[in-house]
């Protein structure tokens, strides 16, 4: 990568952490404003990886923001671009751990807790000590949030696993963001293993870094802490006042995870404490934090099953476009098109089975005389009557099409209980059909169409069977037209 493309690089991260700390403050049509100027911002000449990263990222906020769609739209896309690369590297580990949070709110809680112990393994190959440190809180956190639905030694068991992890991730940040993001996941392990009071201080410390940042994000898990502490501490009043400061920021914030984990556990201190009021409120609220995932989560899956719709859609259309290109729109055969696209895998496959492909080309006599005679509109009606003829002598895997004007060809191939030249004896039915057909309804009794067919054989390119056809119909033509002749193999 360039010195300009990593400048580029540099800029669109710093644009995207913009971003994130707008979402944090609970700044969210600021937030939105700017995310919109960065969508079409993607840096030219990068690595897979860091472009995934950028992407990932992105999606990632955007899921913040609520624009599901848009946040599965990116995740996928990034996804798209690294799907056959070996994860190696810091971009590497940017890209997963924002993946396993994304699969953590749409609810591949598994996938998420795997992808997330693979994003640290990932993190430790590279050299950026702040994507190895987002790595570890990650994980980190997503432990805290499982320990809190778990059994009492199931979710000690669980909060242990996490606290190494934050604590090497603090060793290697000591400031900005992640450093708050760190310290307030710390917290809530401590919290979780009955370390009350280094909980505490942390937690304090926690909120003294981020309320003047604006860090709403931070101070809301700051204040869970405390709640949980003061629970512990058969405190119910103070429990509950910093429960609903936890959920306040958390709607600001608008994590819908967080919203629902601290809504949850206010619900139940209120109820613990006989509060029926304050526990109806915080159940509301987190009624209404599941309705919003889910309601957002069908929004996401509805718009996801229209795009793919509209592929399969497109992609039909597409395919008709092609196929309406290789067929004729008089007579429904395949045009000159078709048959030279479908024709190399036909010999192919004969030469493969041991099979003799045969050409069959014909010509209707005196065409130019029915045209005149009766009229370009009869003149049609007459080719569209042929063509039904010759299709109705052939075998449903013969390719059939009208070369040119009043030209025909049928390739074929013979097959083992063929006891005649194939070739031959389909252009001879074609022939006699052709001769004996009552054409009084198309032409009247005046015209009665007559066809020359000249058929070649032998395990040849469509261009020399063609070519040789070709000169056993001029003989057919010179030796009086409505008759069969075969080019004799050298």
């Amino acid at each position: 990568m360039g010195q300009d493309d990593q400048a580029a690089a540099t800029e669109a991260l710093r644009a995207d952490r913009e971003v994130r700390l707008l979402i944090d403050a609970g700044r969210r049509d600021e937030a939105n404003s700017l995310f919109d100027q960065l969508l079409s911002k993607v840096p030219p000449g990068l690595d897979p990886w860091a472009r995934a990263a950028i992407l990932t990222r992105r999606a990632v906020a955007a899921w913040r923001l609520r624009r599901i769609p848009l946040a599965l739209e990116l995740a996928a896309e990034g996804w798209s671009d690294i799907d056959a690369e070996q994860p190696h590297g810091s971009s590497a580990a940017d890209t997963l751990g924002r993946l396993g949070y994304l699969l953590e709110g749409i609810g591949y809680r598994r996938a998420s807790l795997e992808i997330g112990r693979i994003a640290v393994d990932v993190a430790r190959t590279g050299d950026d000590v702040e994507i190895l440190a987002h790595s570890l809180q990650g994980l980190g956190g997503t432990l805290n949030f499982r320990a809190c639905e778990q059994p009492p030694d199931e979710a000690d068991e669980t909060f242990r696993e996490a606290i190494p992890l934050l604590e090497e991730g603090l060793s290697l940040v000591s400031d900005g963001r992640m450093h708050l993001a760190l310290l307030a996941a710390y917290g809530a392990s401590l919290a979780g293993i009955g370390e009350l009071d280094r909980a505490e201080r942390i937690a304090r410390e926690t909120l003294e870094l981020a309320k003047p940042e604006g860090n709403r994000w931070a101070t809301s898990v700051g204040y869970w802490v405390l709640s949980t502490i003061r629970r512990k501490q058969g405190a119910p009043a103070e429990a509950i006042a910093y429960g609903r400061a936890a959920v306040e920021d958390a709607e600001r914030t608008s994590d819908i995870s967080l919203l629902q984990r601290y809504s949850q556990d206010l619900a139940d201190i209120c109820r613990e404490s006989g509060d029926t009021a304050g526990e109806a409120q915080a159940l509301r609220l987190n009624v209404s934090a599941r309705r919003t995932a889910m309601e957002t989560l069908q929004e996401g899956l509805g718009q996801a099953l229209e795009q793919r719709r509209l592929a399969i859609r497109a992609q039909r259309l597409a395919t008709a476009a092609q196929e309406a290109a290789a067929r004729d729109p008089l007579t429904g055969l395949a045009n000159r098109l078709g048959l030279e696209s479908t024709a190399p895998g036909l010999l192919a496959r004969a030469v493969a089975a041991h099979r003799a492909p045969w050409l069959v080309l014909i010509d209707v006599d005196w065409f130019k005389g029915v045209n005149d005679a009766a009229g370009h509109a009869a003149g049609d009606a007459a080719l569209r009557e042929i063509a039904q003829l010759v299709r109705a002598e052939c075998r449903a895997d013969d390719v059939i099409a009208r070369w040119a004007g009043d030209e025909f060809v049928v390739l074929l191939t013979d097959s083992p209980e063929d006891n005649n030249p194939v070739g031959v004896t389909v252009a001879e039915r074609i022939r006699a059909a052709v001769d004996r057909h009552d054409w009084t309804a198309v032409l009247g009794t005046s015209q009665r169409p007559t066809v020359s067919i000249g058929v070649a054989t032998g395990p040849d390119t469509l261009e020399r069977l063609f070519a040789n056809a070709d000169a056993a119909l001029y003989r057919a033509k010179r030796r009086g037209r409505n008759r069969v002749e075969v080019h004799a193999a050298a």
